[in-house]
């Protein structure tokens, strides 16, 4: 995920308000002639009409790229076949070493004590007792060899293991009709996932990489992993999972990027 935050336009740059409008629309969508239809299509009269903004000053541009980004989210949940699988891999191709990649250098890295470890619950679920690792590993586990996209543009493969979300959800009773879950992790990120993406198969929280217990730099004690979304909502060092209807945000996306996060 990015080290810094995005910054503010400096000025009223076409060519980069357009820039920075297609790269939060048009390379989401995963169908390619809906991708190349919005990149063509999309202006800065278009923008205004999206957001019913003037292009004006910093503000409107700004309240106009949040407008394109919520309607991305609209379409990209739109699109989104929570049937469809992300491609797997064989094993012979997984990246080694995995890169780290956080908002903080690898030093900064929490370490959290497994033996007072609880994973915190709340919000529309049923049961909300605290869950320790042991009992998440005697879940049933399943593998997965997957690819990781980062915002930034670089991707790699990884094993990861651990228990369906899905399953998880269904374990303690949380209401599969609310619209979102959240997280609260450790390291003090956070982020939220459509329902849908929860119950998405290949949803995983995760507690093992490549056959070993999950290491601190991938997110021990567990992280969620999601091969449909991009890198940075894929929470790890997770202390809280939460079910609500009202939108909780993110660490990122309150400061500019795209909620959904498709891949």
């Amino acid at each position: 995920m990015p080290l810094r935050k995005r910054p503010a336009l400096p000025g009223l740059d076409a060519p980069a308000i357009l820039k920075e409008a297609r790269a939060l629309l048009a390379p989401r969508i995963a169908d390619p002639g809906r991708r190349a239809f919005l990149g063509r299509t999309l202006t800065l009269g278009g923008l205004a009409l999206l957001s019913g903004c003037s292009l004006s000053d910093d503000q409107h541009v700004e309240q106009t790229l949040g407008a394109v980004s919520r309607f991305n989210d609209r379409v990209q949940g739109w699109i989104f076949d929570p049937g469809q699988l992300a491609p797997t891999y064989p094993e012979s191709m997984i990246t080694r070493p995995f890169p780290f990649n956080a908002y903080y250098g690898i030093e900064d890295v929490p370490h959290v004590d497994e033996a007072g470890y609880r994973l915190e619950l709340g919000g529309l679920v049923a049961d909300k007792r605290p869950w320790r690792l042991h009992q998440l590993r005697a879940m049933a586990q399943v593998d997965q060899v997957t690819r990781h996209i980062c915002v930034e543009g670089w991707s790699a493969i990884g094993k990861w293991g651990g228990v369906r979300f899905s399953d998880f959800l269904r374990r303690i009773g949380a209401d599969l009709r609310a619209k979102y879950v959240g997280f609260k992790c450790a390291d003090d990120y956070y982020t939220s996932i459509d329902m849908p993406t929860a119950l998405h198969p290949q949803t995983l929280l995760a507690l093992s990489y490549d056959g070993q217990p999950l290491p601190p730099e991938y997110g021990f004690p567990m992280k969620l992993r999601m091969p449909t979304k991009l890198g940075y909502k894929n929470p790890k060092h997770i202390q809280a999972v939460f079910v609500t209807n009202a939108f909780p945000g993110g660490y990122w996306e309150d400061q500019g990027y795209n909620w959904f996060g498709g891949s």
